[in-house]
């Protein structure tokens, strides 16, 4: 049996099944809305998140792991012997990684850090790498240069149903969101440097879904048979199962694995989202 404890947060989507299988600790960041707090998929469900996020003009605010837990986490795990791997959602979208390694600084013991630059089902592909590397027994050492590999060759995509999010989150002008939402646009983002970026836009839902699955076969192939494939989405469950029989007629896949956003990720999208990631297992 490993002595690895395998740490992440809220920021990676993982399947509780697979959460459960590996036993990952997660660490949950904290969801404010309506002037209430809620610890991110402990207090609250993902779908009676979607469904205040829908029936509320208000936007919800995301407040980061905090020092305390990460120490109180860490000095658990330390007092039972184990080497700690805490795999962290972006360090460039939240201060989460920064209150990690702050807490790390302050313990004696064997604590590993590994920024993934990534968000949502981008980071779960390194903290499911690094699970099915502990469970064959692999070192910390090698776990990490393996992530370091994955990390050079990730492709995530995602667009939303609505642009108002995005715009009430601060990430498009009110403007842009208005003219934008009347014509119909639909966003391609990515994830570069840890950071959302646009990376495209056509008007209509079917249209940008077949424009992501046309740019993975530019950047990747229609062979995706040895990477990781996770899709990602909120309270549109009907899209995302048409949009999962697409990519098995469109691609040689051989296995999917599907989850919803957290609230963490899904309180700057909206629960209109969908997402693909390929990586390297």
């Amino acid at each position: 049996m490993s002595n690895i404890k395998l740490v992440c947060d809220s920021l990676s989507d993982i399947p509780k099944e697979l959460i459960n299988k590996y036993d990952i600790h997660v660490v949950p960041l904290t969801i404010i809305f309506d002037n209430k707090e809620y610890i991110d998929g402990v207090d609250l469900s993902k779908e009676e998140f979607y469904k205040m996020l829908r029936n509320s003009g208000n936007m919800p605010k995301t407040s980061q792991c905090t020092y305390i837990q990460f120490l109180d986490t860490f000095k658990k795990y330390i007092s039972e012997g184990k080497e700690i791997l805490y795999i962290g959602g972006s360090s460039a979208a939240s201060g989460t990684l920064q209150s990690a390694t702050m807490a790390k600084n302050d313990l004696d013991g064997e604590v590993y850090i590994f920024d993934t630059k990534n968000l949502s089902i981008g980071s779960s592909c390194f903290v499911l790498s690094a699970a099915e590397m502990i469970e064959n027994g692999e070192s910390v050492s090698n776990i990490i240069n393996h992530l370091e590999e994955v990390k050079k060759n990730i492709k995530i995509f995602f667009t939303v149903d609505t642009l108002d999010y995005l715009q009430k989150g601060g990430r498009l002008s009110l403007a842009k969101a208005t003219i934008g939402n009347m014509l119909n646009i639909k966003p391609i983002l990515s994830v570069e440097e840890g950071i959302v970026k646009p990376v495209g836009q056509v008007r209509g839902k079917k249209q940008v879904l077949n424009k992501i699955i046309n740019t993975i076969k530019e950047n990747i192939g229609n062979d995706l048979s040895k990477k990781r494939v996770m899709l990602t989405y909120g309270d549109n469950e009907l899209e995302i199962i048409s949009f999962k029989e697409k990519i098995e007629e469109e691609f040689d896949v051989s296995n999917i694995i599907v989850e919803n956003v957290s609230s963490s990720i899904c309180s700057h999208t909206g629960p209109g989202i969908i997402g693909i990631v390929c990586a390297d297992i």
